[in-house]
């Protein structure tokens, strides 16, 4: 695939599409407490509590998940609100759930919601049921702990940091979910645990200037929104993307991994990072830099594509300056 054709792509993907509706609603919500630390555009709200501070954050799963797969859309629920936590260098503490349609459903999201919250040892502590809905939905969150001054950010990305990748390439697409990477189902407790754990392990160390993890708008997606927040720019180097041999660039940069997270940081720290992302059995890369500017561009060493400018584009629209 030629590089334009690739950007194009990636910047059109639906997973990315999707996220451009959460600018015209966020405007709805003020946040004027100044116990609130940050909220919307983070992976999770931050919340003041003394030394420590309170992460909480919410997910829904795509219909089109849910519609495939009722049993993963559940397992994935529980995922996908572990990884916000972890992203923020926060510890999961518990989740609740909102859940919506027949018993038939019901059985198998609640089968995979409760197998997840045992594969990760964390558990589901309440929730709501509309049984008689015209429609099925899951929607969980949950909220964890991280240290006041361990948290990871993803609006205070700096020029010149180094951009690293913390991924798990042991796995398959699902199945059911062709945008799925599915590393997790066959992984015992501990080591999930080891991967989710990572970033609060570069949380505390105070070895990373910002991070997310790898979400629904694909790895460069995910660095999108980070670099929206942190308002600059990066420069990324395709051959330095970790990939699983089998699977194409085009598809693996779209796909929702079972665990992965990119981070930024100063080039003095980035080899006690990556030690960091092998120690927790993560396949670690540095995929490129921030840059000044307001495009996010991709290289195969050659040439050079635009996949955001966002001067023009958005993916979620949010800046820092939007919640304080």
């Amino acid at each position: 695939m030629m590089l334009n054709d690739l950007a194009t792509s990636l910047r059109e993907f639906e997973g990315v599409r999707r996220k451009r509706v959460i600018e015209a609603l966020v405007r709805w919500f003020a946040c004027p407490s100044n116990a609130i630390l940050a909220s919307f555009g983070e992976d999770a709200a931050v919340i003041d509590r003394g030394e420590e501070a309170l992460l909480i954050a919410a997910d829904g799963i795509w219909s089109k998940v849910m519609d495939a797969d009722p049993y993963w859309a559940g397992y994935c629920s529980v995922l996908v609100n572990i990884h916000d936590i972890a992203a923020m260098g926060g510890q999961p503490v518990a989740m609740v759930n909102v859940f919506s349609g027949g018993k038939r459903i019901c059985d198998s999201v609640v089968k995979g919601m409760s197998e997840a919250t045992q594969k990760f040892d964390i558990p589901m502590v309440g929730g709501h049921i509309h049984p008689d809905a015209p429609y099925n939905a899951v929607d969980v969150s949950i909220v964890g702990t991280v240290k006041k001054d361990s948290v990871i950010y993803s609006h205070t990305a700096n020029m010149g940091d180094d951009i690293i990748v913390g991924i798990d390439l042991e796995g398959r697409i699902h199945p059911s979910c062709e945008l799925n990477w599915d590393s997790t189902t066959d992984k015992d407790t501990a080591t999930l645990r080891a991967q989710i754990g990572s970033m609060q392990v570069l949380g505390e160390s105070h070895l990373v200037t910002a991070g997310k993890d790898i979400s629904n708008p694909g790895m460069l997606g995910t660095l999108g929104m980070l670099l929206e927040m942190s308002s600059k720019g990066a420069i990324v180097d395709l051959k330095a993307i970790p990939k699983p041999p089998e699977i194409s660039m085009e598809h693996w940069l779209k796909v929702y991994p079972g665990m992965g997270f990119i981070v930024t940081a100063k080039s003095k720290s980035t080899d006690e990072i990556t030690a960091t992302f092998e120690e927790h059995r993560l396949s670690t890369s540095v995929i490129g830099k921030i840059a000044k500017g307001s495009k996010l561009e991709i290289t195969d060493g050659d040439e050079y594509a635009t996949i955001f400018d966002f001067r023009k584009d958005k993916i979620t629209g949010l800046r820092r300056a939007d919640h304080g």
